[in-house]
C-alpha cells in the first residue's frame, strides 16, 4: 500500500490538489482559479472543459512537487461545492457547469413557495427548494430551456465530475446528494414522490449511481493516468460534500461536535445522530455510514472579503503582503464603536430571499477603508450567527466550535467569530481541511483507517484557540439586532431593484 493520500477539493473558484501522509502532513499541494460566466445577470456558470483541464494540471503538479513516484499514492479522495447543476449529455460527454451562486431561478423559487411545494420535499429530503439548489435548477433548465434540458443524460455535482474524469463512473456519493435535496434523507436513497414535487418524476434515469463516501467507486484508467501524472488503476473513494469534508479535515466527527466554515458560502455545521429536529433547517447531509449532518448555509461569507480586495484593494500589499492581510491588519487598528458601519453580506442573494443584496449602511465621513473592512468580517459572522440561531431554535445547539476555510487564516477575523457567537473557536492546523477530509475519507475507504472519525483522530491537528470576549457581548448583541432590523427593512427594496424595468436607452440619454 502506498505511504499517500491524494485530497482534490474542487470550489466554486479554485481546485486544489494537495498530497498528505498518513499522519496528515502536508507533502505538496497545487491550486487553480477557475473563472465564472455570467452570461446574463444571475446566471453564474464555469466550463467544463476549463474545470477538468485545471484538475488535470493541479494533479501532475502536486505529484511533481511532491517529488515522489505516482504509484506511491494509495488512493485518492475527491471533495467539491455541493448543489449547483454539473451534467453530460447522453453521449457522456460535459454538457453545462452551473455553479451555486447562480439565482436564475429565484422568480421559480418564489412562485413554488406560493404553491406550497416545500412542504412536499421537506418532509422527505430535509430541505426546502432555493435557487441554487440542484434539482430546482434542473427544474429551471426543463421549462426554460428545453433544447438544453432534453440533451442532459446525467445530472452530477461538481467532484462528481471529476471524479468521472478520473475514472469514467456515472456516480455521486450521498453525502453530496443529501445536501442537495435529492435524497430521502432518512432512506439515503432515491425517491420517486420527490422527485415528483419538483415536476422531476420524469428525470430519475438522470440521476447517477449512488454510493457512500468511502466506498471504492472506480479506479484511475489509462486514459486519466496519462493525462493527470496518476498511476492507474490507483482507487478512488465516492467523495464527499465539501463541507463535509472539511468538518473532517478539522476533527469534527463526533455527534454534537460543530464545524463553521467561513470560505465563499457560510456553512454553519452540526453531527447529529437523526434527521430529525424540532423546527425546519436549511438542510441535511449524510456525514459517515451512520450519522448525519445539520446545515444552516447561504453564499454569503469569505466571497464577500474576496470582492472587497478585487476591487478596492488591487494594488495593495506591495511590501510583500497579501491585499487580505493588509485588510485585516486594518481593521484590527479599528476599536469597535457603536456608531461603526454596518453590512450586509449578500453578494449573491440570502438563503430565502434570492433578491436581496450586499450594503454598506451608517457609514459617515470620519470612517476609514479599515472601518470598511471591519463591517464586512463582522456582517459575515453575522450571517452566520443568524444560521446558528436558526439551528439552535431547532435543537442543534453547542458551546465550541471548529472554523475552517479561508476566513480561519485570517489572525483576527476568528476572534470576531468568538465575540460575535459568543463561543470558543478552534482552528485546526491544516489550511486545505476540505482536501484533508477527501484524503482522510480515502484512507478509510482502502482499509488504512477503521473508519473516517479514527482516520481524523490520526491525521488532524490543532493550531489555535479564541476565547470570546464577554465586554463585547452585548455590543454584538446590539448590532446584530440593527443588522436584522436593516435586512427585513430592505427586503421590499431588494424586490423592486430586481424586479425594476431598465431604462430605455432615449431616456438614459
Amino acid at each position: 500500500m502506498g505511504e499517500y493520500l491524494l485530497g482534490i477539493d474542487a470550489g466554486n473558484t479554485v481546485i486544489k490538489a494537495v498530497l498528505f501522509d498518513r499522519e496528515g502532513n502536508e507533502i505538496a499541494m497545487a491550486a487553480e482559479e477557475g473563472h465564472s460566466q455570467v452570461p446574463t445577470p444571475g446566471h453564474v456558470e464555469r466550463g467544463l472543459g476549463e474545470l477538468w483541464s485545471h484538475a488535470k494540471v493541479v494533479i501532475r503538479a502536486c505529484i511533481e512537487r511532491a517529488g515522489i513516484r505516482a504509484d506511491e499514492i494509495a488512493a485518492i479522495g475527491c471533495a467539491g461545492h455541493g448543489n449547483g447543476l454539473y451534467a453530460l449529455d447522453r453521449s457522456g460527454a460535459p454538457l453545462i457547469g452551473i455553479q451555486s451562486l447562480d439565482t436564475r431561478a429565484a422568480g421559480l423559487v418564489e412562485e413554488w413557495q406560493a404553491e406550497g411545494v416545500g412542504q412536499r420535499t421537506y418532509p422527505i429530503a430535509g430541505q426546502r427548494p432555493w435557487p441554487s439548489q440542484t434539482p430546482t435548477l434542473l427544474a429551471w433548465l426543463k421549462r426554460f430551456r428545453p433544447d438544453l434540458f432534453a440533451k442532459i443524460g446525467t445530472v452530477f455535482l461538481c467532484k462528481d465530475f471529476v471524479v468521472n474524469r478520473l475514472t469514467g463512473a456515472r456516480v455521486s456519493d450521498v453525502s453530496d446528494m443529501s445536501g442537495a435535496g435529492l435524497l430521502d434523507v432518512a432512506g439515503r436513497r432515491y425517491d420517486d414522490g420527490l422527485m415528483k414535487a419538483y415536476g422531476l418524476h420524469d428525470c430519475m434515469d438522470l440521476l447517477p449511481d449512488l454510493a457512500e463516501s468511502d466506498a471504492i467507486v472506480g479506479r484511475v484508467s489509462e486514459e486519466a493516468a496519462v493525462q493527470t501524472g496518476l498511476a492507474a488503476g490507483t482507487p478512488v473513494v465516492g467523495g464527499l460534500f465539501d463541507v463535509v469534508a472539511s468538518a473532517i479535515g478539522s476533527g469534527v466527527t463526533k455527534t454534537g461536535a460543530a464545524s463553521i466554515i467561513a470560505g465563499t458560502w457560510s456553512i454553519n455545521q452540526v453531527i447529529i445522530e437523526k434527521p430529525d429536529l424540532s423546527n425546519p433547517i436549511f438542510m441535511f447531509s449524510t456525514f459517515d455510514r451512520n450519522l448525519y449532518m445539520a446545515i444552516e448555509a447561504s453564499a454569503t461569507s469569505a466571497a464577500n472579503l474576496e470582492w472587497l480586495v478585487r476591487e478596492l484593494f488591487p494594488h495593495d500589499g506591495k511590501d510583500g503582503r497579501s491585499p487580505f492581510d493588509l485588510c485585516c491588519q486594518l481593521a484590527a487598528e479599528v476599536a469597535p464603536a457603536a456608531n461603526d458601519p454596518l453590512y450586509h453580506p449578500f453578494l449573491y442573494g440570502a438563503q430565502q430571499d434570492g433578491n436581496a443584496r450586499a450594503g454598506f449602511y451608517g457609514v459617515a465621513g470620519w470612517h476609514t477603508k479599515g472601518h470598511l473592512v471591519r463591517a464586512v468580517l463582522e456582517g459575515v459572522a453575522f450571517g452566520h450567527r443568524q444560521h446558528i440561531a436558526t439551528m439552535r431554535a431547532a435543537g442543534a445547539g453547542f458551546d465550541e466550535a471548529v472554523l475552517s476555510g479561508g476566513g480561519s487564516r485570517s489572525l483576527i477575523w476568528p476572534q470576531i467569530f468568538a465575540d460575535v457567537l459568543d463561543v470558543p473557536v478552534t482552528v485546526a492546523r491544516s489550511r486545505e481541511t476540505g482536501a484533508l477530509g477527501a484524503a482522510i475519507t480515502a484512507g478509510a475507504g482502502i482499509g488504512l483507517f477503521a473508519d473516517i472519525s479514527a482516520g481524523a483522530a490520526a491525521m488532524v491537528q490543532t493550531d489555535r484557540h479564541y476565547r470570546p470576549n464577554a465586554a463585547l457581548g452585548a455590543h454584538y448583541d446590539r448590532r446584530f439586532a440593527i443588522y436584522g432590523e436593516i435586512a427585513a427593512a430592505m427586503a421590499p427594496i431588494w424586490r423592486r431593484l430586481a424586479t425594476s424595468e431598465p431604462l430605455a436607452r432615449e431616456a438614459a440619454e
